[in-house]
């Protein structure tokens, strides 16, 4: 069985389709997922999928991308965490791709879902993205290693992936490992320990070779964990039960159904 890491399933265009997603995901051996919040707003929706199906578990956090969130505080995410069913805080972290100007407000914010994973002992799922250098200076200054969590997507170096595993942080790839143009990432996927890999869809984003351009799905993480038993030489099989297992040992509050 396979563990998709991070999908957004509350999303409109997988939420208004449920049972031929999850039928899909059974088809492929997918047998659970964590759908990830973006948004304070949207996090009803995420929970409520969580809650709807003993197979898929929530986080709760915000996005780096959107700046226009009302102002919350480590205390607000630490109590929206304690349903049984959220799992992790996030998505959070750094992106100056998208964004450009004085992101202080983007660092301060990426401070305050550390704290709250602290307190509310919930692993970090972090996002970054032209922003290494400041994510693990942050990760560092705030005792990230104190909880742990999943560097998610994950496009950069193997020196930032060992950074963030010296954290104690998990390495998680997406559809982008199966793209014909990632051999840098390729290069990382075969090196990083196998106790601290996973895999992910990021759907509705990214969907991998043989579906690239149309709409993501959890069952397609069956694809990335194909290219990743490809480039380290082992089965499918192997790869598989070695990040269920990681998953499950990274987010402890979660529990795998029969």
């Amino acid at each position: 069985m396979l563990v998709d890491s991070h999908c957004h399933i509350n999303f409109p265009d997988l939420a208004s389709n449920m049972p031929a997603l999850r039928a899909a995901m059974a088809e492929n051996a997918v047998g659970h997922a964590l759908c990830v919040s973006v948004t304070l707003k949207d996090f009803p929706a995420v929970l409520a999928v969580a809650e709807a199906h003993d197979n898929i578990f929530a986080s709760v956090g915000v996005h780096p991308d959107y700046e226009d969130e009302p102002f919350f505080t480590a205390d607000d995410l630490v109590k929206l965490a304690q349903h049984p069913k959220v799992i992790a805080i996030g998505e959070t972290g750094l992106d100056y791709f998208r964004l450009t100007g004085d992101l202080e407000w983007q660092r301060e914010r990426f401070r305050t879902h550390i704290r709250a994973a602290i307190a509310a002992d919930r692993p970090l799922i972090i996002h970054t993205r032209s922003a290494a250098e400041d994510t693990i200076r942050i990760m560092r200054e705030e005792g990230a290693e104190r909880i742990g969590g999943v560097m998610h997507c994950f496009t950069e170096s193997l020196e930032v992936a060992e950074q963030a595993m010296a954290l104690g942080f998990y390495i998680s790839f997406s559809g982008i490992v199966t793209f014909k143009n990632a051999g840098a990432l390729k290069d990382v996927a075969r090196q990083i320990p196998l106790d601290r890999v996973l895999v992910e869809t990021d759907s509705p984003y990214l969907a991998p070779i043989p579906f690239r351009g149309k709409t993501n799905q959890p069952a397609y993480v069956k694809h990335v964990a194909e290219e990743v038993a490809r480039l380290r030489g082992i089965s499918l099989e192997e790869l598989s039960d070695a990040t269920t297992r990681n998953f499950f040992t990274l987010f402890r509050q979660a529990r795998p159904c029969n």
